[in-house]
């Protein structure tokens, strides 16, 4: 039984383990990061990426069938599933060759099998090879997070599919149930409908996307909903069963309803995940687990002296570049600096179908919800003309803004590159910007970005455009 030693395990090579174990290293530790196959994780291997490269050949194709619009004319339009599921590999491939690079390059040591704390400062590891006992100061557990599924039913991963499955279908489905509509039901809702399959998507809540804010998840229903997808909200799902080599879904609208019943090829759940905490050791150290997560505090420190845990294990908001985020903090701490703790109310979060939704800070329900006077300024793209001149009309940005000072409670947009340009008003948010600020800030013609001050303009009732 070999065994070794380190400054600094990381549990984990997804965003927030692999940039641990970078950071650490850059900082002098010698540090060692343990997965079960490949680092990158869920995000680049089966999450972020690949299906990033999905939604643009959805994208693609949806422009050549409607080439005519644009004076290219286009005959017998049609896709090669299979090659588009090899591509996005590719790209999920490519990305992750990216990550052992980087090990190589920050002297991080990769270590691959199955890990669990044993003692405190120490982890076993079941290897291809045997089993092999690593020893810590510091262990940082970046395990992530798997997809949940509704009480009573389980993924048969072939009928009953998570979002991993939903990437590499041997064929299109002609039709397919989405349970859920966050951002992951959307996004496989919008791109297996621009493929053809005929969707239908059930979400318990009363409205799609629904942490967003609600004028703007009304346009992505709208869009949908104009490509055929068929939208139940308040939908209760009591059950989903295999039926002749498909399946068949029994909801109600609303608690009190009557059961409906919905056949498809496929059924898709993503109503969200669940901390990856079992069978990793963590009674043996006696860490401290609340809500099926891992408990820190600011700097991602358990209540066991040693042990920290960073990304989706220790709750929301599941995303990749918060657990990033994070990780960065938690290294730089333990390492005796003194890093700001991660504002989690100014995190971006995205959806990537098409119109694209990105947002930061309150929704307008929110601001009412806490009795906060605002503003609210509106820009649609159908008033911008670099949006109209790329065809990409549909959607608007809104920005609440504080009623007495002029600071961002809140921006949203929805449309074509908002999770590009959902940046500027992140960082202008950190940066205590004003209506006036924003408002102030010439912004090149045309870009689609000048729909953020036309906005702060129409909030300040100076609106040129509109």
């Amino acid at each position: 039984m070999a065994s070794s030693s380190f400054d600094v395990v990381v549990i984990g090579g997804g965003p927030g383990g692999y940039v641990a174990a970078i950071r650490a290293s850059q900082l002098g530790f010698k540090t060692a990061v343990i997965d079960r196959d490949r680092l990158g994780g869920i995000c680049l291997n089966w999450g972020c990426i690949p299906t990033k490269a999905l939604l643009k050949n959805a994208e693609l194709y949806d422009h050549l069938k409607n080439g005519a619009e644009w004076g290219i004319e286009c005959d017998n339009i049609r896709f090669d599933f299979k090659k588009i599921v090899e591509r996005s590999r590719r790209v999920a491939d490519k990305m992750a060759s990216g990550v052992d690079f980087l090990m190589k390059k920050n002297k991080v040591t990769p270590i691959y099998g199955v890990a669990k704390i044993i003692a405190p400062g120490k982890v076993r590891v079941e290897t291809a090879d045997g089993r092999r006992d690593i020893e810590g100061k510091h262990i940082i557990i970046a395990t992530g997070a798997r997809p949940r599924a509704i009480p009573g039913v389980e993924f048969d991963h072939e009928f009953i599919i998570s979002s991993k499955e939903a990437m590499f279908l041997g064929q299109c489905p002609k039709s397919m149930v989405v349970i859920g509509a966050g951002a992951i039901g959307i996004e496989f809702a919008y791109f297996y409908s621009v493929l053809g399959t005929k969707v239908t998507v059930l979400e318990a809540q009363d409205s799609i996307l629904p942490i967003e804010d609600r004028e703007i998840s009304a346009v992505v229903h709208k869009s949908l909903k104009h490509r055929g997808v068929d939208i139940r909200t308040e939908a209760f799902v009591d059950g989903v069963q295999k039926v002749g080599g498909g399946v068949e879904v029994t909801f109600r609208k609303g608690k009190d309803g009557k059961p409906e019943t919905v056949k498809a090829d496929k059924c898709l759940m993503a109503i969200g995940v669940q901390g990856n905490i079992a069978n990793i050791g963590l009674e043996q150290v006696g860490i401290a687990v609340e809500r099926n997560h891992i408990k820190v505090d600011r700097f991602c420190r358990t209540n066991v002296e040693g042990f920290y845990a960073i990304g989706d294990v220790i709750g929301p908001p599941w995303l990749a570049h918060v657990a990033s985020a994070e990780a960065v903090v938690c290294v730089e701490a333990l390492a005796g600096h003194d890093p700001h703790p991660i504002n989690y109310d100014n995190i971006p979060g995205c959806t990537y179908c098409q119109p694209q939704v990105a947002s930061v800070g309150l929704t307008e329900e929110k601001c009412k919800a806490q009795g906060l006077e605002y503003k609210v300024g509106k820009f649609p793209f159908r008033a911008s003309g670099k949006a109209v001149a790329s065809g990409e009309a549909e959607g608007m940005v809104k920005i609440l803004f504080g009623a007495r000072y002029g600071e961002i409670l809140g921006a949203h947009i929805v449309g074509a590159e908002a999770t590009e340009m959902i940046a500027e008003l992140g960082l202008a948010k950190a940066l205590e910007a004003t209506l006036d600020d924003i408002h102030g800030t010439i912004h090149a013609h045309p870009t689609m970005s000048e729909a953020m001050m036309e906005a702060a303009a129409a909030a300040a009732g100076v609106a040129i455009h509109i």
